[in-house]
């Protein structure tokens, strides 16, 4: 059963973010599959340089993160570099990592924290001073859904700080019972979409016209569906992919794996009120093996190995229900942003001029009402 709301570690964040993360890769080691390492530069610096394909199109990144955690620094700056890829980023919305959380005062409050921060950088990046991407046009950031009558006030508080860049909030459920796999850094156990006291606190984000950002594990799909069927009126969003692990338990079962997640999310695909972000599943699906890699992967290699979930959800869901995420600077374990957006584009090659403006940007600004 889930923890009870006022448990303080859901709100501790450095202890929980830093269990997450690896200090570096060792080659000459297995991979730890599910943990984040800080990038390379020096591996980076060995991909096969690619020109950005079709760098007209506009993309709005769905997913991404920034934060300053002991050891690993991804701020404002560091991804201003990696926007400088040749693609053309309109707009970026940020998803939580327990970033920037207050240090004082009731621990409901703290996620207010940031939302605060990233509305700082939206608000520099609006200067157009740090070239022409609106960062942090969308914010998603963390309530404990959990707390009952006094969610309210903490939505309330991210809405005014926000400056209408608020969008909604993530509340990670992914979950397995193999240790190994490594769970989601905001969820408490097992069963948590299917809590009717959460399935209240999801339906307070409909009241205020704020959308619900979720994260399962393949395995838990059943329990995505459930949770958008009691919450009709609430506009969700599945993040990478549907969760398709490759690492622990799953290991070496890459087609088993496959069918129950395609299963899965045909179901999820049912739920009218259901968006899916495409991506961020390098670190899960374990679908090449960075860590004991020479060099980053190609962006032709990586779309051979991502085309079958990608191109699964575009049939399940349609354009207009999915979006490109880069889901960094995680995904930056594996791939430099621009070889990223590169597979992307030979994945969804074969659709149309408008189908592709819609994946890479206009499903993200309808979703998220982006003012773009």
């Amino acid at each position: 059963m889930p923890q009870q709301p006022d448990d303080p570690v859901r709100f501790d964040a450095q202890p929980i973010l830093a269990g997450m993360f690896e200090e570096r890769r060792d080659p000459t080691m297995p991979t730890k599959f599910g943990k984040v390492y800080r990038p390379d530069p020096v591996w980076l610096s060995k991909s096969k340089q690619e020109a950005a394909l079709d760098p007209d199109i506009p993309i709005v990144d769905a997913h991404h993160h920034l934060w300053d955690l002991p050891g690993f620094r991804y701020l404002f700056d560091d991804f201003l570099l990696d926007l400088q890829s040749g693609h053309n980023v309109v707009g970026t919305v940020f998803n939580e990592c327990q970033a920037m959380y207050r240090e004082n005062g009731a621990q409901a409050m703290r996620p207010v924290g940031e939302v605060e921060f990233c509305a700082g950088i939206a608000s520099m990046s609006e200067s157009g001073k740090y070239g022409k991407a609106r960062v942090n046009a969308g914010i998603v950031g963390f309530a404990d859904l959990l707390l009952g009558d006094e969610l309210a006030a903490v939505l309330e508080a991210q809405i005014r700080v926000g400056g209408g860049r608020f969008k909604g909030v993530r509340y990670a459920g992914a979950w397995d019972i193999d240790a190994s796999i490594g769970n989601s850094h905001t969820c408490p156990g097992p069963g948590l979409y299917r809590d009717e006291k959460f399935h209240a606190g999801v339906k307070r984000l409909g009241f205020h016209g704020l959308t619900f950002d979720a994260f399962v594990f393949h395995p838990q799909l059943s329990d995505l569906v459930h949770l958008a069927n009691a919450c009709p009126e609430v506009q969700i969003i599945c993040c990478h992919m549907g969760g398709p692990l490759g690492y622990g338990r799953y290991a070496g079962k890459r087609d088993d794996v496959f069918a129950s997640w395609r299963a899965g999310m045909a179901e999820l695909a049912r739920c009218q009120n259901v968006a899916v972000k495409l991506g961020g599943v390098m670190m899960r699906l374990a679908a090449y093996d960075y860590g004991r890699s020479p060099a980053p992967i190609t962006s032709k290699e990586l779309a051979q190995l991502w085309a079958p979930y990608v191109l699964t959800c575009i049939e399940l869901f349609g354009v207009q229900r999915c979006m490109v995420e880069s889901n960094f600077p995680v995904d930056k374990i594996g791939i430099g942003y621009g070889g990223l957006w590169n597979a992307f584009k030979r994945m969804l090659s074969t659709l149309s001029v408008d189908e592709k403006e819609g994946v890479f940007s206009k499903t993200a600004k309808s979703v998220y009402r982006l003012q773009l």
